[in-house]
């Protein structure tokens, strides 16, 4: 058996004992919003695995020795590199689905009927899904977007910024205000912060509500005891 199965089989094996199982949190917010910082301190310590087309992004620039100063360059240069980050990283959440396990989508929401793909998609599947929405001014991004390694064009910045605004009401309508948790991160406290943790730590130790979620898991009990 080839290693890449192996793995694979124990991603599978290890799903009905993750303690996340069957939950999953989308994260969104604009370039410079803060997403990764936030995720850092409110979102570690419970098990999720992280789907992020951004990190596989930056590692391939990194190998090709290609500049992360995307503000001024050719943007159409970087468009085959994201196009086999987001290849790379659609199949790792394919295999983290494969074994049902907890995850942190990392995304800008800029794209709202994308979110509500995945949403769809991950519900039918038996998922318990959240979304956690990282706001800032436009000011605030900009700011940040200057200091970020790999920085964008301000054009972008701007674009990106007004579409995930514009979605913000369509996401509460679409998770509900129960499983929506908005952090103002302009100037986010380690005590705001902490709060939201909480509430993570929350809404991951609520029991699984989606029946097929359920079905599966007893499924799945009922051949390991067979073995």
């Amino acid at each position: 058996m080839k290693l890449f199965d192996v793995l694979i089989k124990d991603v599978i094996s290890e799903g009905v004992y993750d303690p996340n199982i069957f939950k999953a949190i989308i994260l969104a917010g604009g370039p410079g919003s803060g997403k990764s910082y936030v995720a850092g301190k409110t979102m570690q310590g419970h098990g999720l695995k992280v789907v992020n087309s951004d990190q596989q992004f930056e590692y391939l620039l990194d190998k090709l020795k290609m500049s992360k100063n995307m503000a001024s360059a050719d943007m159409s240069k970087y468009d085959p590199v994201r196009a086999r980050a987001k290849d790379m990283t659609s199949k790792k959440m394919t295999n983290y689905i494969d074994g049902r396990l907890g995850m942190i989508i990392d995304g800008t929401g800029a794209d709202y009927e994308k979110i509500k793909r995945i949403y769809i998609m991950l519900k039918n599947i038996g998922y318990d899904v959240y979304m956690v929405f990282v706001n800032t001014s436009l000011e605030v991004a900009h700011e940040r977007n200057q200091k970020r390694t790999r920085t964008l064009p301000k054009d972008i910045v701007d674009q990106s910024w007004r579409a995930v605004q514009n979605n913000i009401g369509k996401f509460q309508n679409l998770f509900g205000g129960g499983n929506m948790i908005i952090v103002d991160n302009n100037n986010a406290s380690d005590n705001v912060l902490s709060k939201i943790w909480k509430k993570i730590r929350g809404l991951l130790k609520k029991p699984i509500t989606n029946i097929i979620a359920k079905k599966w898991i007893s499924n799945q009990l009922v051949q390991k005891s067979k073995r």
